[in-house]
Protein backbone atom coordinates (compact mmCIF):
# COMPACT_ATOMS: atom_id res chain seq x y z
CA UNK A 1 0.00 0.00 0.00
CA UNK A 2 1.54 3.07 -1.28
CA UNK A 3 0.75 6.46 0.98
CA UNK A 4 0.26 9.84 -1.11
CA UNK A 5 2.06 12.41 0.53
CA UNK A 6 -0.09 15.30 0.67
CA UNK A 7 -2.69 13.00 2.89
CA UNK A 8 0.52 13.04 5.53
CA UNK A 9 -0.11 17.06 5.18
CA UNK A 10 3.28 17.06 2.95
CA UNK A 11 2.37 18.84 -0.54
CA UNK A 12 3.73 16.87 -3.61
CA UNK A 13 6.71 17.66 -5.25
CA UNK A 14 5.98 19.91 -8.60
CA UNK A 15 7.64 18.98 -11.40
CA UNK A 16 10.06 21.05 -13.15
CA UNK A 17 9.56 21.72 -16.96
CA UNK A 18 11.01 19.85 -19.01
CA UNK A 19 11.65 16.88 -16.56
CA UNK A 20 10.88 13.50 -17.80
CA UNK A 21 10.09 10.71 -15.31
CA UNK A 22 11.90 7.63 -16.23
CA UNK A 23 11.49 4.12 -14.85
CA UNK A 24 15.00 2.84 -12.96
CA UNK A 25 15.92 -0.48 -11.08
CA UNK A 26 14.99 1.12 -7.52
CA UNK A 27 11.74 2.09 -8.49
CA UNK A 28 8.99 2.73 -10.91
CA UNK A 29 10.53 6.39 -11.85
CA UNK A 30 12.71 8.89 -11.56
CA UNK A 31 13.42 12.65 -12.96
CA UNK A 32 15.42 12.81 -16.05
CA UNK A 33 16.43 16.33 -17.91
CA UNK A 34 18.36 14.82 -20.50
CA UNK A 35 15.94 12.86 -22.70
CA UNK A 36 12.69 15.46 -22.69
CA UNK A 37 9.67 13.89 -24.04
CA UNK A 38 9.24 16.88 -27.07
CA UNK A 39 11.14 18.91 -28.91
CA UNK A 40 10.10 22.30 -27.64
CA UNK A 41 11.82 23.92 -30.47
CA UNK A 42 13.83 23.96 -33.51
CA UNK A 43 15.98 26.88 -34.65
CA UNK A 44 15.45 27.65 -38.40
CA UNK A 45 18.30 27.52 -40.66
CA UNK A 46 20.09 31.00 -41.51
CA UNK A 47 18.42 32.48 -43.94
CA UNK A 48 15.12 30.45 -43.85
CA UNK A 49 12.72 33.03 -43.85
CA UNK A 50 10.65 34.25 -46.53
CA UNK A 51 12.43 34.83 -49.82
CA UNK A 52 9.64 37.87 -50.64
CA UNK A 53 6.79 39.05 -48.12
CA UNK A 54 4.63 37.66 -46.07
CA UNK A 55 1.64 39.27 -48.26
CA UNK A 56 2.95 38.04 -51.24
CA UNK A 57 1.76 34.49 -52.84
CA UNK A 58 3.18 31.11 -51.48
CA UNK A 59 5.09 30.41 -55.03
CA UNK A 60 6.59 34.09 -55.07
CA UNK A 61 7.44 33.43 -51.26
CA UNK A 62 9.47 30.40 -52.32
CA UNK A 63 10.85 31.33 -55.88
CA UNK A 64 14.73 30.80 -55.03
CA UNK A 65 13.59 26.79 -54.44
CA UNK A 66 10.78 26.95 -57.64
CA UNK A 67 13.80 27.87 -59.93
CA UNK A 68 16.24 25.36 -59.22
CA UNK A 69 13.54 23.01 -58.85
CA UNK A 70 11.86 23.62 -62.47
CA UNK A 71 15.07 23.77 -63.62
CA UNK A 72 15.70 19.99 -62.25
CA UNK A 73 12.37 18.89 -63.90
CA UNK A 74 13.57 20.37 -67.43
CA UNK A 75 16.27 18.68 -67.20
CA UNK A 76 14.95 15.20 -65.87
CA UNK A 77 12.91 15.72 -68.86
CA UNK A 78 15.22 16.46 -71.32
CA UNK A 79 16.87 13.48 -70.17
CA UNK A 80 13.88 11.22 -70.40
CA UNK A 81 13.48 12.62 -74.55
CA UNK A 82 16.97 11.20 -75.15
CA UNK A 83 18.94 14.13 -74.48
CA UNK A 84 20.54 12.85 -71.53
CA UNK A 85 24.03 14.74 -71.96
CA UNK A 86 22.04 18.15 -72.26
CA UNK A 87 20.08 17.22 -69.72
CA UNK A 88 22.21 15.85 -67.18
CA UNK A 89 24.15 19.05 -67.58
CA UNK A 90 21.19 21.31 -66.71
CA UNK A 91 20.60 19.71 -63.52
CA UNK A 92 24.18 20.31 -62.73
CA UNK A 93 23.42 23.60 -63.25
CA UNK A 94 20.29 23.57 -61.25
CA UNK A 95 22.78 23.18 -58.11
CA UNK A 96 25.38 25.52 -59.17
CA UNK A 97 22.43 28.07 -59.51
CA UNK A 98 21.06 27.17 -55.61
CA UNK A 99 24.83 27.47 -54.49
CA UNK A 100 25.09 30.41 -56.14
CA UNK A 101 21.43 31.97 -54.58
CA UNK A 102 22.07 30.79 -51.20
CA UNK A 103 25.50 32.77 -51.12
CA UNK A 104 23.66 36.22 -52.86
CA UNK A 105 20.08 36.34 -51.27
CA UNK A 106 19.99 36.81 -47.16
CA UNK A 107 16.60 34.70 -47.73
CA UNK A 108 16.21 31.91 -49.40
CA UNK A 109 12.80 30.58 -48.28
CA UNK A 110 13.10 26.40 -48.30
CA UNK A 111 16.21 26.26 -50.14
CA UNK A 112 17.69 26.79 -46.63
CA UNK A 113 18.60 23.67 -45.28
CA UNK A 114 21.22 24.03 -42.99
CA UNK A 115 24.06 26.46 -42.32
CA UNK A 116 24.50 28.93 -45.09
CA UNK A 117 27.77 27.26 -45.70
CA UNK A 118 26.89 23.51 -45.45
CA UNK A 119 24.23 24.54 -47.92
CA UNK A 120 26.79 26.41 -50.76
CA UNK A 121 29.41 23.48 -50.13
CA UNK A 122 26.52 20.70 -50.39
CA UNK A 123 25.17 22.11 -53.73
CA UNK A 124 28.61 23.32 -55.30
CA UNK A 125 29.80 19.83 -54.93
CA UNK A 126 26.85 17.94 -55.93
CA UNK A 127 26.73 20.63 -58.94
CA UNK A 128 30.15 19.76 -60.16
CA UNK A 129 29.99 16.42 -60.05
CA UNK A 130 26.58 16.03 -62.18
CA UNK A 131 28.38 18.75 -64.70
CA UNK A 132 31.45 16.76 -64.93
CA UNK A 133 30.18 13.45 -65.39
CA UNK A 134 27.58 14.62 -67.95
CA UNK A 135 30.67 16.50 -69.67
CA UNK A 136 32.50 13.01 -69.61
CA UNK A 137 29.71 10.79 -70.69
CA UNK A 138 30.25 8.30 -73.78
CA UNK A 139 30.18 8.28 -76.59
CA UNK A 140 32.21 11.62 -77.73
CA UNK A 141 32.96 12.97 -74.16
CA UNK A 142 32.90 16.67 -74.17
CA UNK A 143 36.38 16.59 -71.83
CA UNK A 144 38.58 13.84 -71.29
CA UNK A 145 40.52 13.76 -67.72
CA UNK A 146 43.59 11.47 -68.38
CA UNK A 147 44.45 10.20 -64.96
CA UNK A 148 40.48 8.68 -65.00
CA UNK A 149 41.45 6.39 -67.95
CA UNK A 150 44.41 5.23 -66.57
CA UNK A 151 42.09 4.89 -63.03
CA UNK A 152 39.84 2.57 -65.72
CA UNK A 153 42.60 0.70 -67.20
CA UNK A 154 44.27 -0.28 -63.77
CA UNK A 155 41.38 -1.29 -62.10
CA UNK A 156 40.29 -3.58 -65.11
CA UNK A 157 43.83 -5.06 -65.68
CA UNK A 158 44.26 -5.71 -62.24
Amino acid sequence: MSVDPEENGQPAEPEAKGVVSAPTAEGPKRSSRRFPSVTQDTARPEGGGRAAPGDAPAPARQWPMLLVLGTVGLGLLLTAFDLFRVGTLLIGLALLAGAVLRWVLPSVGMLAVRSRFTDMVTYAVFGVAISLLAMMAQPNPWIEIPFLDDTLHFTISS
